[in-house]
């Protein structure tokens, strides 16, 4: 099996030394960097399976630096962050990221939320028995090989996005509230805060794949009660 490549970006030389010693008692492989810039760089040479990023850095911040990250990646982001506000996980998750954990944290902790990204990412990339065609308006998913198609062009998502995405097509119709899709998507108990967690990745997968992300016809929102697809075909 092969042995996933994890990005730990910290301007913080003990916190990298920390994680670098956690993560590779768990078999990773880890790379280290010290600033946004040297993260792009590391990004821009080699392929990673997971990315852990500080919010407060100099240079490009956490979130500038996700922000171009995914300009060429669909690799989990992970913020770990000494800034826990919801306003702060909101802006993480606007920004593309994936997961949001405060600083300070629980080596448990820590490894649970990994290793929950990277069964996500590994599951989702295609490595399921091939599935039939997905199919809704002007949007194709193939399963088999993890292709997403937006008027027959091809349509970048994170892994989060696409398990989203995944989620309702196959449910065609089906109503699934905040904590249902939380509890399946993210596979961790539902929280308070979560619910927004659950909306601004909805926000962000509608940008990509409807016509008019202000007024949805795929990804419909039934208020008060949570969200659904319309019927395939």
């Amino acid at each position: 099996m092969q042995t996933s490549q994890i990005l730990v970006v910290d301007d913080n030389p003990e916190i990298r030394e920390i994680l670098q010693i956690l993560l590779s008692a768990e078999g990773f492989s880890v790379q280290q960097a010290s600033d946004g810039m040297s993260a792009l760089q590391w990004v821009q040479t080699q392929d990673f399976d997971l990315i852990i990023l500080d919010v407060m850095m100099p240079g490009p911040d956490g979130y500038q630096t996700c922000q171009r990250i995914r300009a060429s990646s669909n690799a989990p982001i992970l913020f770990l962050s000494a800034k826990s506000q919801e306003n702060d996980k909101l802006q993480g998750f606007l920004n593309g990221g994936d997961d949001y954990l405060s600083k300070p944290f629980s080596s448990n902790e820590l490894i649970g939320r990994v290793k929950a990204l990277l069964r996500r990412y590994q599951v989702y990339r295609g490595k399921k028995p091939a599935s039939p065609l997905l199919q809704v308006r002007h949007v194709s998913v193939d399963p088999a090989d993890h292709t997403v198609l937006v008027h027959g062009q091809p349509v970048a998502l994170t892994d989060t996005e696409y398990a989203l995405l995944l989620l309702l097509l196959r449910h065609p119709g089906q109503i699934f509230s905040p904590a249902a899709v939380y509890e399946q998507v993210w596979g961790e108990p539902f929280y308070a805060g979560a619910n927004n967690t659950v909306m601004v990745h909805i926000r962000n997968l509608r940008k990509k794949i409807e016509e008019d992300p202000k007024h949805p016809v795929i990804l419909k929102t039934v208020w008060g009660k949570g969200y659904c697809c319309e019927k395939l075909g």
